[in-house]
Formats: structure tokens, sequence, C-alpha cells
């Protein structure tokens, strides 16, 4: 994925945000199609982003790969 396309992966999750349960599932896909640099830019943005929001901190859990 470009880079590019992983703004629009955090955009997506940004969006979805209101629901726990579909966070987690675009979380997943997310991981399934980055690249290994991409993915660890996801990860340091995923908890910036959950900060402050323990109902999204869950689906880091869709992060351990």
């Amino acid at each position: 994925m470009s880079k590019r396309n992983i703004d629009f992966t955090k955009s997506i999750l940004e969006r979805v945000s209101f629901d726990a349960k579909l966070f987690a599932k675009e979380l997943q896909k997310a991981v399934k199609v980055l690249l290994p640099y991409e993915l660890e830019e996801l990860i340091d943005w995923f908890f910036s982003f959950t900060k402050e929001k323990p109902e999204l901190r869950k689906c880091k859990i869709y992060l351990e790969v």
C-alpha cells in the first residue's frame, strides 16, 4: 500500500471509531494488507488515537501479529 492508502486506512478507522466492533473489523482488514513498515506506523497511530478511548484500546489484540 502506498502512503495514500495508509492515510485512507487511518481515515476509515477514524470514521468507524463510534463502533468498537466495526473498528476492530476494519483494523483486522488493515493488518492483513499493510507492509511491515506501514504496520509500524499504524500501530503508533493506533496508540495515539485510542489514548482516551478505552473501548477501542481493546482492539490492540489485532495488532499483535
